[in-house]
């Protein structure tokens, strides 16, 4: 554990003080996890919430900066594509009409609840039509890793690793299930913004919320960091693997794996093959509002998934963190 060496970098981060967890999981049957293994990192400042609209709309008027989603795409990456289609936008969530028969429908190629919606950014997060007015203590969304960068070289600050995420996420309660604990309701209290009813066509609102909620709107966890479950997923710096157990882990057993011998991306990349590393993926943590029991009990510490750089998403936004080492004098 590293004592705090002095007052936060800025307002709203906390001091997360590092040390030695048992990373990921092998209780929930997702394989990505383990094996569970002893990995420390040294203290760091988090900030207390994710990145908000407000914030990264601050960052935007003072630098200029377009965010992947709001421009056009590369037709040389897009051969053979229409030049009509080359249009901005992004992936937004739509419940179905009724239920669905999941583990067929997670056989195709693609999922009936996300659709590419021309226009929709951060901005515009349902796309042509939505707003932000009154969401600026929302996460900001549709936000892909070279933006989530963007901000955080202005700001700064870095995007944690995936080990100083999952350790700050943890709260000092190492094994636990949840961020809180291992109950998920304890007391019956709805402690996260996740899904509640029937996945992807039942939202019972439990939780208040239909989509992103206004950040630290449930208990923060043991070191006084909020949504570090449910909300919005957050990126990592971290290359995806699909388990622990990669050679680049292997030979750092006690650092933060970085997975740093990543190979160039693969266009021929495959979203539903996850056996290689080869292409440009980063691990995302913390499942989202999406995150149901029934379809992805990923409001987890351990959970993790893998994000394509480019990808921008309605449910995907980010925090930063601060190394002393990384402090102007």
């Amino acid at each position: 554990m590293t004592v705090s060496p002095g007052a936060p970098p800025t307002t709203g981060m906390v001091w997360v003080p590092g040390g030695t967890f048992g990373m990921g999981s092998e209780l929930a049957g997702y394989p990505e996890e383990g094996p569970v293994r002893s990995v420390s990192v040294d203290g760091f400042w988090m900030d207390a919430c994710q990145v908000t609209v407000a914030e990264f709309r601050t960052f935007v008027l003072e630098t200029g900066y377009a965010t992947v989603a709001s421009r056009p795409l590369d037709a040389a990456a897009y051969p053979g594509l229409d030049p009509k289609q080359l249009v901005p936008g992004s992936l937004v969530f739509q419940k179905t009409r009724g239920p669905v028969d999941l583990p067929s429908v997670l056989k195709r190629p693609t999922l009936p609840w996300w659709n590419y919606v021309a226009g929709a950014e951060w901005r515009r997060p349902e796309g042509p039509g939505s707003h932000i007015g009154n969401r600026g203590e929302h996460p900001v969304v549709h936000v892909a890793w070279e933006d989530v960068c963007a901000y955080a070289t202005w700001a700064g600050k870095s995007i944690p690793t995936e080990a100083e995420w999952e350790f700050a996420a943890r709260g000092g309660i190492d094994g636990a299930i949840y961020t809180w604990g291992d109950d998920p309701n304890p007391g019956g209290q709805v402690m996260a913004n996740t899904w509640q009813g029937e996945f992807p066509w039942e939202n019972l609102l439990q939780d208040g919320y239909e989509r992103t909620s206004p950040v630290a709107s449930f208990p923060p966890n043991g070191y006084g960091l909020f949504d570090m479950a449910g909300n919005v997923w957050e990126w990592t710096s971290d290359y995806y693997a699909p388990t622990h157990g990669t050679s680049e882990a292997e030979e750092h057993p006690c650092c933060t794996p970085l997975n740093p011998r990543v190979q160039s991306p693969d266009s021929s990349y495959d979203p539903a093959d996850t056996r290689s590393a080869r292409i440009s993926r980063r691990v995302i943590k913390g499942g989202s509002h999406l995150c149901a029991p029934n379809y992805c009990l990923r409001y987890r510490p351990a959970a993790r998934q893998p994000q394509m750089e480019e990808s921008s998403m309605s449910h995907i936004g980010f925090r930063c963190i601060v190394r002393p080492g990384d402090v102007a004098n």
